[in-house]
């Protein structure tokens, strides 16, 4: 056959008919299927139906249409192979030199709210289209493969180029067009895996772990200079978390970038849980993905001063989250203060005129600061990955035990609950110590990230100073010996929140007790390696 053939079938149609009739128009031949057939001829492209090529109906509800020898021996015979262009002219089939497919809407039905039952959901699982993707990919030597509308002007110009004939075509682009179908039908397949793994069987965590993404945008560099990186959205619907921010102004975001605000964020949605119109802002402030300074208050400008002043000089060049939209005057008391960057749901536009007048800041608007909820976290190791349902600290305050002859009030229970908060996004060894404010509540010192227990307590209390008078510590895990305790005492606290669950709990207790401290064993540790 002289003229070339296009096989188009597509769910999402937009921008289809400038593409086939582009096509047409060069003097292709255009197959088409159901709706996309309707929609060409209603254009007024001329069209050949699947069925007039395969001499067979479409059956069971168009569940089988395409797939049929007419079809797969046009798109898969070799062009340069003898045999295969023999037995296509015995059979009187013609090739298809280009494939237009995309697919069926199966995660958009998958996530309508309420479900969808498992039958309407089933018949959204496109079989014929994967299987012509597939086969135009494998023989990308001789057929043009488009899953996307991004990929239709480039195509027509290379068309264009070389006067309408495929075999013009560079190889590279063609391979090229291959890869990006062979990466768009195993993301659906995972898609379509991970819900019905979820439907069918709703594990605790995965079976096995599959996971798929946007094209990466790479960054300027890793962790360090010499290292590669590059970040990957996640393949969803909507973009969500970082990968749905915009930027203001700046340079681009790097790896340890990514990192930070993905510590803040952790702190900040968790934050949410709790606050109320009392405590209606927040504020975050990371360095290295570990919290320097966090806060809560019924003034967003004062939550950021006392955030900053748990730990002033770790926040040089620090990360910043706040709970709700950036203030004027929260900007003029942040003033020449050094931050990577600044993430929130908005900023006054007086607020970020203020913060802009330095030009390597960065402000970034984040639409869906919600609150946090449990999630899969996915993490590779040497020789594989582990995966951990992880989300806030979810301890039941209701039954947490006091265990000590002092006892606390409700405002030590509120003061807890926001130190736990904090502490559950600190790398373990971890000793927060917090103190309500005269409008909120706010960290005093925190010590991160040690292998000695009591050295964290050292750290929180320097970095706290005389703020660790009257304060209260929060351990991410029990305390092993009276150290703990003892040290906590010479600073000045008078609470205690840990877990408990060591086999010297009374000695522990005792020496609370002897410092006329109260203690509440919480049954949760924290740690976050």
């Amino acid at each position: 056959m002289d003229k070339p053939r296009a096989l188009i079938s597509v769910w999402e149609k937009k921008g289809i008919i400038e593409f086939a009739n582009s096509l047409s128009n060069m003097g292709w031949i255009i197959v088409s299927t159901g709706g996309t057939s309707r929609k060409l001829r209603e254009s007024g492209i001329e069209v050949t139906d699947v069925s007039e090529i395969t001499n067979h109906p479409e059956i069971l509800d168009g569940r089988v249409k395409t797939l049929h020898p007419a079809i797969h021996g046009g798109i898969l015979a070799r062009r340069g192979n003898d045999d295969d262009m023999k037995i296509l002219n015995e059979l009187k089939y013609g090739t298809i030199d280009l494939v237009c497919v995309n697919l069926y809407p199966f995660e958009n039905v998958a996530s309508q709210k309420p479900p969808v039952s498992d039958e309407i959901l089933i018949e959204m699982i496109d079989i014929g289209g994967p299987t012509m993707i597939r086969s135009a990919a494998k023989n990308n030597k001789d057929v043009i493969i488009a899953t996307h509308q991004s990929q239709y002007d480039i195509i027509i110009q290379e068309l264009i180029k070389s006067n309408g004939k495929p075999s013009g075509i560079d190889i590279s682009m063609k391979k090229k067009l291959a890869l990006e179908a062979f990466q768009s039908t195993a993301a659906y397949d995972i898609v379509v895996s991970n819900e019905l793994e979820n439907r069918f069987i709703n594990p605790l965590t995965p079976r096995k772990i599959q996971i798929t993404s946007e094209v990466g945008k790479k960054l300027r560099y890793g962790e360090n200079p010499h290292q590669p990186a590059s970040f990957y959205p996640s393949n969803t619907i909507e973009s969500t978390g970082l990968a749905a921010t915009l930027q203001h102004g700046g340079k681009e975001l790097s790896f340890n970038n990514y990192l930070d605000l993905d510590g803040a964020l952790r702190i900040a949605r968790g934050l949410l849980i709790d606050m109320d119109e009392e405590y209606s802002h927040g504020c975050v402030i990371i360095k290295h993905t570990n919290p320097c300074g966090v806060a809560i208050d019924k003034y967003q400008s004062k939550a950021w001063k006392n955030a900053l002043s748990s730990d002033p000089e770790s926040a040089f060049g620090c990360v910043i989250a706040f709970t709700s939209l950036v203030e004027k005057e929260t900007a003029e008391l942040i003033g020449d203060h050094f931050f990577e960057c600044i993430i929130a749901p908005g900023f006054d536009e007086a607020a970020l005129d203020i913060l802009s007048t330095k030009k390597n800041r960065r402000m970034l608007t984040i639409k869906d600061l919600s609150v946090r909820k449990e999630e899969l976290r996915i993490r590779q190791i040497d020789g594989g990955w582990v995966a951990q349902v992880q989300g806030p600290p979810n301890i039941d305050w209701p039954n947490v035990q006091c265990v000590t002859k002092r006892s606390t009030n409700e405002t030590e229970i509120l003061l807890a609950k926001f130190g736990c908060t904090v502490l559950s996004e600190v790398k373990s060894n971890s000793i927060a110590l917090v103190s309500k404010t005269d409008t909120g509540m706010a960290t005093v010192g925190i010590g991160p990230g040690q292998t000695s227990r009591v050295e964290a307590v050292h750290i929180a209390a320097r970095r706290a100073g005389p703020q660790a008078t009257e304060s209260m510590m929060i351990s991410d895990a029990f305390f092993p010996f009276r150290d703990g305790i003892e040290a906590a005492n010479k600073i000045g606290v008078k609470a205690i929140i840990q877990p408990g669950g060591s086999i010297r709990d009374q000695e522990v207790i005792d020496a609370a007790d002897e410092y006329g401290m109260s203690m509440l064993f919480t049954n949760k540790r924290l740690f976050l390696h």
